[in-house]
């Protein structure tokens, strides 16, 4: 296998909170701990979702926390040509396709019909692209790394968007494009995109593209039972190396390695050798959700 190179990839929709910092850390602790590159890319191809100064507090928290990133960040939205080049490859090989339905259209099927796979059913109506699901390699197999052989069949998926009708890049194509364009071997990521990976390996396939290793992790949930999100109004962590201590020790509880009770009180760059030098995937739980740890759980 080649260097290892991973990444973090954040939608600045908001500051990271601890499930972010689970994600960040972990990917982090993989490539460290395989002496290989840690990239930071920020995923800002959606701007109305991205309030301004999302992504420097977003890189002052990930300083906090000792998470310091190798080469320049890498900014979504400075790529639209290469996913237009990588959509136009995927229409020439007849594996996307404009699509004007609406999900109101569609609301009673449980993935989009097709309706659209031989031409827009209303082409003056603002078009979307989709993939074709039903093409390509099927079923799509891997092995996860937590979660063991994983087998979908992507024509179950449905057809993802590639490019939204408001002309925005969707997640699937850039993820995919800008994966391959930075030679990611290997993804450490939140469960909730285990189910991603079928779209993504398929339109690895179809523009030639490595397919890296994916390890999932379980998800966080607070206390109420919700997973840590934005949209949960989940706690932003803080932005001052001090505060960021107790809660990195927690992350490491998180994550199964079992730190040592005194590290919590370390500044980020011990612990951070420490966890290094012990990361072990083979610790990590295999479930979809767990609880977050709080300070009497160290």
């Amino acid at each position: 296998m080649s260097v290892y190179r991973g990444r973090f990839a954040p939608t600045p929709s908001g500051p990271l909170h601890f499930g972010s910092l689970i994600a960040a850390l972990a990917s982090y602790l993989d490539a460290r701990h395989q002496q290989g590159h840690w990239l930071l890319r920020i995923e800002d191809i959606d701007p109305p979702r991205c309030p301004a100064g999302a992504a420097d507090t977003i890189l002052r928290q990930l300083e906090a926390f000792g998470l310091h990133w190798d080469g320049p960040v890498h900014w979504q939205h400075d790529r639209d040509g290469a996913y237009q080049a990588a959509l136009a490859r995927l229409e020439a090989q007849g594996l996307a396709y404009p699509c004007s339905c609406s999900r109101k259209q569609w609301r009673d099927h449980p993935i989009y019909p097709g309706w659209c796979r031989t031409g827009p059913r209303e082409p003056d109506k603002p078009l979307a692209w989709r993939l074709r699901s039903d093409l390509g390699p099927r079923p799509i197999v891997w092995q996860d790394r937590l979660f063991g052989l994983q087998r979908f069949d992507p024509a179950a998926l449905g057809d993802v968007v590639l490019k939204r009708k408001d002309d925005l890049w969707a997640y699937q194509l850039a993820v995919v494009v800008d994966d391959g364009a930075q030679g990611i071997t290997d993804v450490v990521r939140g469960f909730d995109l285990l189910d991603n990976t079928p779209w993504q390996r398929q339109l690895q396939h179809a523009l030639a593209l490595p397919e890296p290793r994916y390890l999932h992790l379980p998800l966080i949930l607070a206390d109420n039972g919700q997973k840590l999100s934005k949209q949960n109004l989940a706690p932003a962590l803080p932005e001052q190396a001090e505060a960021a201590r107790p809660l990195l020790h927690r992350a490491l509880v998180a994550l199964d390695q079992a730190p040592p009770a005194a590290l919590a009180t370390e500044p980020a760059s011990a612990q951070l050798d420490w966890a290094i030098a012990h990361w072990s995937p083979q610790r990590l739980q295999a479930t979809a959700e767990k609880r977050e740890p709080h300070a009497a759980q160290r």
